[in-house]
């Protein structure tokens, strides 16, 4: 905690992760390409915001996102045992706040705001931007909140992601082909800047809290179903859409 409250010491540890980026830049540019840098002024200028926004994204992440993810886990973990019921349906309030925060931090997410805008654009408003990130999320939230029931069950993680590449497999087969590599695409820009934070902090602290659960066994692997599931319902929402579709032609 002490590293984040002392700028120079955070700005200086950024600056270790992100010098070898630029240096491995610098190296092909100068060494590879045998290139001058064009506009080194500019080139410098970036990296240092650069370096000053993601000091202050990791300071953030530590002094904000992270305590209220581990908060509320703790909180809502409490108010379920607290009427004695030790049992996965009495935490129906995490469930709900798991699956609130997985929609609400895929909307805001910027990386899917720009896929989606740009997938809108590449298919001439086929796609709707709205309509994916509304997929999206809903694949989030839904994914997170089985989760957390997972953490709360103790069952094996691996049933549920295989379980999941199996639905993901049939629904390649059967989709559209335009949506395929949108869908696939999907599963990564929802693991981003917003999303991961609150998720790893929630799973985390509801490991930390639920009896019998360890943090390293049962508190990771939240990330993985925020992959996961919005592949199945972008690939969903694209043959509901098909079918809509062909049921109007049909009928005309």
């Amino acid at each position: 905690m002490e590293l984040f409250l002392d700028p120079m010491k955070l700005l200086l540890a950024t600056a270790k992760d992100v010098l070898p980026v630029l240096g491995l830049l610098v190296l092909f540019q100068m060494v590879v390409l045998k290139k001058p840098l064009p506009r080194p002024g500019r080139i410098i200028f970036g990296f240092c915001l650069v370096l000053v926004g993601m000091a202050c994204f990791l300071g953030g992440l530590d002094l904000a996102l992270f305590p209220v993810g581990r908060t509320m886990a703790l909180q809502l973990a409490k108010g379920a045992q607290s009427g004695g019921r030790e049992i996965w349906a009495a935490y129906g309030w995490i469930y709900l706040f798991a699956f609130l925060v997985g929609f609400s931090t895929t909307i805001a997410e910027p990386s899917l705001i720009a896929v989606a805008n740009k997938a809108e654009e590449a298919s001439y408003k086929a796609v709707s931007s709205l309509g994916l990130r509304i997929a999206v999320a809903l694949g989030v939230a839904v994914g997170i909140t089985l989760g957390t029931f997972r953490i709360v069950t103790g069952t094996p993680l691996y049933i549920y992601i295989l379980a999941g590449y199996v639905v993901v497999a049939i629904q390649t087969y059967f989709a559209p082909r335009m949506i395929i590599p949108l869908a696939y695409d999907s599963g990564g820009v929802t693991t981003s800047t917003v999303t991961v934070p609150l998720v790893a902090a929630l799973g985390l602290g509801l490991a930390s809290n639920v009896p019998g659960r360890s943090p390293v066994l049962d508190g990771f692997g939240l990330i993985a179903f925020a992959s996961l599931f919005p592949i199945i319902s972008v690939l969903g929402y694209a043959q509901l859409v098909q079918w809509i579709v062909g049921r109007r032609n049909k009928k005309k």
